[in-house]
């Protein structure tokens, strides 16, 4: 995770993000209406799933896509280095048309522009990034939890009742808003659409809405929205949409010996301790900043948010201090790190200045800020610590929390 902060285009980044998003919704190929299609009938929330789920199972489905992104529309990236021609015809910051495949839990998106392809992979255990443009391709093994169900074609467990269904339902609606099944059409498919929204501590994310097969259970649209925004900040559509069988060969890539490979190890991989043979979570601001090579700092709040956690964790190959502040999506997220020798110079590369964000002052300290529709981070570093700091939350929060470290 240190390696993409450091070294990753802010495309790079924002395309993580945006991965992790949909992987999490089921690596779904959202899908527009473009042409009149048949309507299902309308059907309690709960009936609807039950049914798509009982529905015999696809072997693959495969669809045409136009990707949009309005995250960064509005974000004080410096001059010269906006969405548009100055970001070199970037298919994750300008938008791009392209393929998607999916067939169990595995699933493939492909953009094209002009300078080449990027695309993005799920097996079902791991995410891979390539930038055919670039020459880079960074891959994420997914914790042991996340692979943990089986890939394939069918499904390996039962269909749960109606009754099940609502209880799950009505657990959910204790955090989350979410909308019965409309009846709807997509990309010629009969369809049902979903809206899920945050009742509390959502942050700057206004909802998100899906859209799944009424006949085979496939998500069929997926677009997400910023707080007080009326149109997705993210979407991703489709105008055809096939049914039938993919070749495995289609979600694998195979890039060239020249190609840069990082393995990326997400930040909370690490933080145990071997003690007698037996591994334990190492938590709590005392052990932590025992653990640690540098001071601690962890204050009780950051702009007006309580400590909620202190853990130590893996960054960049090394032990530091994931702290969080406030509650779910409206909260914060600190990592404490030990600066690398040569320190803020050493994110200077040509590639991560292709996109240079604007720079902020931290108590006398140089940083550098992205803030988008869905949320901020901030790095900077200050007294040999490299502080990195990320929420669902405005550029001002953000800075009043680096300026209280």
């Amino acid at each position: 995770m240190s390696y993409i902060l450091r070294r990753i285009t802010l495309s790079r980044l924002l395309l993580l993000c945006a991965t992790i998003v949909i992987a999490g919704a089921g690596a779904s190929a959202a899908a527009l209406a473009i042409t009149s299609g048949p309507v299902p009938p309308k059907k309690p929330l709960a009936e609807a799933i039950h049914d798509a789920l009982a529905a015999p199972p696809v072997q693959g489905i495969s669809a045409n896509v136009t990707f949009v992104n309005h995250l960064i529309e509005g974000s004080t990236l410096q001059s010269g280095s906006g969405v548009g021609a100055g970001s070199g015809g970037d298919p994750l910051l300008e938008g791009a048309s392209g393929r998607v495949w999916i067939s169990g839990r595995q699933a493939r998106l492909e953009l094209q522009s002009e300078s080449g392809a990027t695309q993005i992979l799920f097996n079902g255990s791991m995410l891979t990034l390539y930038d055919a443009a670039k020459g880079t391709l960074y891959r994420w093994q997914l914790p042991s939890s996340t692979s943990s169900e089986q890939v394939g074609q069918g499904r390996t467990d039962g269909i749960p009742t109606i009754r099940q269904i609502n209880e799950a339902i009505s657990k959910l609606m204790g955090a989350v808003n979410i909308s019965g099944a409309s009846p709807t059409d997509v990309a010629g498919q009969p369809a049902y659409s979903v809206r899920i929204s945050p009742k509390r501590d959502g942050g700057l994310l206004g909802g998100v809405e899906t859209a799944f097969d009424a006949e085979h259970g496939l998500p069929l649209r997926l677009s997400i929205y910023a707080k007080g925004q009326s149109a997705p900040v993210l979407e991703l559509t489709a105008t055809e949409v096939s049914f039938g069988p993919i070749s495995q060969s289609t979600f694998t890539v195979n890039p060239p010996p020249s190609v840069k490979v990082t393995e990326v190890k997400p930040v909370g991989s690490g933080g145990t301790r071997a003690r007698g043979g037996l591994k334990a979570d190492v938590t709590g601001v005392q052990a932590v900043a025992a653990a640690l090579p540098f001071t601690l700092q962890a204050p009780q709040s950051l702009a007006g948010m309580a400590r909620r956690e202190v853990r130590l964790v893996e960054f960049d190959g090394h032990d530091a201090a994931m702290v969080s502040y406030g509650e779910g999506l409206g909260g914060i997220i600190v990592i404490e790190a030990q600066s690398k020798r040569g320190g803020a110079r050493e994110s200077a590369s040509p590639e991560s200045s292709a996109l240079p964000l604007p720079s902020v002052s931290v108590g006398g300290a140089k940083g550098h800020l992205l803030t988008t529709a869905l949320g901020s981070i901030l790095r900077f570093q200050s007294a040999g610590v490299e502080h990195i700091l990320a929420g669902s939350v405005s550029a001002e929060v953000i800075e009043a929390a680096a300026r209280g470290l």
